[in-house]
């Protein structure tokens, strides 16, 4: 297909004729393959990178450039995901996959607390169920560095064009996008992407209407009410839940420099950073609730968005630290849950502790008041 009739080469994936020139170039990339020596080479051998390195490349190579197509590509990230769950988390479960019609394909529509561990454990539940793994939406403010944009676009992830101001730009832009999503779940491809921009920094889980405008403007082309069109993308909410958040000292030292200073300046290849520290920390427990295909509740965006946020909120799965946080008396949270909660309390600096315990407060408060 050329380009000219592949009308959205320059938001998707990369397909299997393009997967082994991508891996070239990424193993090509002195700045991939020094982030890689940087989490893979013990410290004791820097000094001897004039050797290390170009071993290190010579094996990337070897290994990859067998890879060529997305499906064997993938089937090597999860070996590698296998390994970062084994390593990580205590377990990670799921509810409601099993509900799914494995030979449909649906919008999932989901809370967000890690930048790229969100969608990667979500396709290990599908990829782990015997289920297609989704295309990925991810923003453009996270592909600034050209070995970020192969690894995501080799991971089945799209490009959601945020940096563009322009009215007009802007508005072309979505419909654009709002056509690609249709278009994926329409050929059979379920799509992943989050329900607000950015990750929840405060623990506040919620959908956005402005989003779910967005994923409708294809519908205005197709004259389809906001409802009829809702129905044909098979929209699932999903809710992620982390005994222990990723990131969660980051974000809140985020949101305190905002409160006291009014804004935040993020350092370059401070995303990154947040990429690795997501997928090397510990996480605990983690669940992932998959809901229920929407069909009512969905007459508008506002409508949409509550209906999404019911079901993300409800299927919430509580962790021990939740209802320390909340000072919330529950029989089940053990003397070893409290332990391992003041543990990881004891790394907060001082004047962000407040904050982070408010991260882990929130989807217990906001399930109280939704009783």
């Amino acid at each position: 297909m050329s380009q000219k009739e592949d009308k959205f080469v320059d938001i998707r994936p990369y397909n299997d004729s393009e997967v082994p020139a991508a891996l070239e170039r990424l193993i090509n990339d002195d700045d991939f393959i020094n982030l890689i020596a940087k989490h893979n080479i013990p410290k004791w051998l820097s000094p001897f990178s004039f050797i290390t390195k170009p071993l290190l490349k010579k094996q990337l190579a070897k290994k990859w450039l067998k890879l060529n197509t997305v499906k064997k590509l993938q089937a090597e990230v999860y070996k590698y995901l296998g390994l970062v769950i084994k390593k990580t988390t205590s377990q990670v479960t799921f509810s409601g996959l099993d509900k799914l019609d494995k030979s449909k394909s649906y919008l999932f529509i989901s809370n967000h607390r890690d930048i790229a561990l969100d969608p990667a454990l979500l396709n290990w539940g599908m990829f782990s169920h015997g289920m297609d793994t989704v295309r990925i939406a991810i923003g453009d403010n996270l592909l600034q560095v050209p070995y970020i944009t192969e690894l995501m676009r080799l991971n089945k992830s799209f490009i959601v064009k945020r940096s563009i101001k322009a009215p007009k730009e802007m508005f072309k832009a979505l419909s654009h996008l709002s056509a690609y999503i249709f278009d994926s779940v329409n050929t059979g491809n379920s799509v992943w992407i989050a329900q607000k921009e950015g990750r929840a920094k405060d623990g506040d889980d919620y959908t956005d209407p402005a989003l779910l405008k967005m994923i409708q403007l294809q519908g205005r082309k197709q004259k389809l009410s906001f409802e009829e069109y809702v129905r044909k993308l098979n929209i699932v909410p999903v809710s992620i839940s982390y005994q222990f958040e990723p990131c969660d000292i980051a974000k809140a030292n985020e949101r305190f420099h905002k409160d006291k200073y009014g804004e935040y300046q993020k350092q370059e290849g401070e995303d990154m950073d947040s990429i690795m520290e997501g997928f090397r920390a510990n996480k605990g427990h983690v669940h992932m609730a998959f809901g229920q295909p929407i069909v009512d509740g969905c007459s508008s965006a506002e409508a949409l968005a509550q209906t999404i946020d019911q079901q993300i909120l409800s299927s919430f799965y509580l962790h021990p630290g939740n209802y320390i946080a909340a000072n919330h008396n529950v029989l089940d949270v053990s003397d070893i849950d409290k332990k391992q909660f003041e543990q990881r309390m004891i790394q907060v600096p001082d004047e962000l502790k407040e904050i982070v315990l408010g991260i882990y407060a929130k989807p217990l408060e906001k399930q109280l008041k939704q009783l």
